[in-house]
């Protein structure tokens, strides 16, 4: 483990120690929530869209599971509180959470490409609502942030660069990218598609899931920040 892995497990500690139960039993609620709805709403949207039953279906299916489930396990295994491997070395979580976020960033890109392929086979105009717009930003920015994922694995790739800055860079940007993706995702919640076939409070609690784990790894990501600026203050 080198300094800077070192570094970030005392502030995650320092971090733990200096909480309030009570704040700390919050984070473990959250990310305990975090894991269970987020692994339901896609369950939920597989049985909906039924995978393989259309080209369309494709695409509900592979968004939710690429940004809903597997980019959400991906960034919490960072979690002090809700990680599902606490226990593993740093460098075991890194590489791990960069096989995750590629195989989220593949997902993502298959499910781009098969609604792009349906509306050209049925002649519909591409990205005309909000949803479309923002799905396409998304999908680049988290093919990007997989790729520049690397840099982390492999430091020397980035030359000029320190460790600790491409860290905080990737964090920063991989935080708008899960933002961009869950709110993809919740707006997709309001398309035609899945209103026709969730309503009423079924729909509210549809829509919540996706909600509750941007607010959870939002939280993570700014608290491991703020533990670091206090261990190096």
């Amino acid at each position: 483990m080198n300094s800077l892995e070192l570094r970030g497990d005392q502030g995650a500690m320092l971090q733990a120690e200096t909480e309030p139960k009570l704040y700390t039993c919050g984070r473990v609620s959250g990310g305990v929530s975090a894991h269970v709805l987020c692994a339901v709403f896609t369950a939920t949207v597989a049985v909906l869209s039924k995978p393989g039953s259309s080209l369309f279906s494709w695409h509900p299916f592979l968004m939710t599971l690429a940004f809903s489930f597997i980019m959400t396990e991906a960034i919490l295994l960072f979690s002090t509180h809700s990680s599902l491997f606490r226990k593993a070395k740093h460098q075991t979580k890194a590489r791990l959470h960069w096989i995750l976020q590629s195989l989220s960033a593949s997902c993502a890109v298959f499910g781009f490409g098969a609604i792009v392929y349906n509306k050209h086979v049925h002649g519909k105009p591409h990205f005309t609502s909000w949803h479309g717009l923002i799905g396409v930003i998304t999908v680049c920015v988290a093919v990007l942030q997989s790729v520049g994922g690397l840099a982390i694995l492999y430091p020397k790739l980035a030359k000029g660069w320190s460790l600790a800055k491409l860290k905080r860079s990737h964090a920063a940007f991989g935080l708008v990218a899960y933002l961009l993706g869950s709110a993809s995702v919740v707006l997709g919640t309001s398309s035609a598609w899945f209103t026709g076939r969730v309503t009423g409070y079924a729909w509210y609690m549809m829509a919540f899931c996706p909600a509750l784990g941007a607010l959870v790894v939002m939280s993570q990501v700014t608290n491991a920040y703020m533990a670091k600026k206090r261990l190096q203050s």
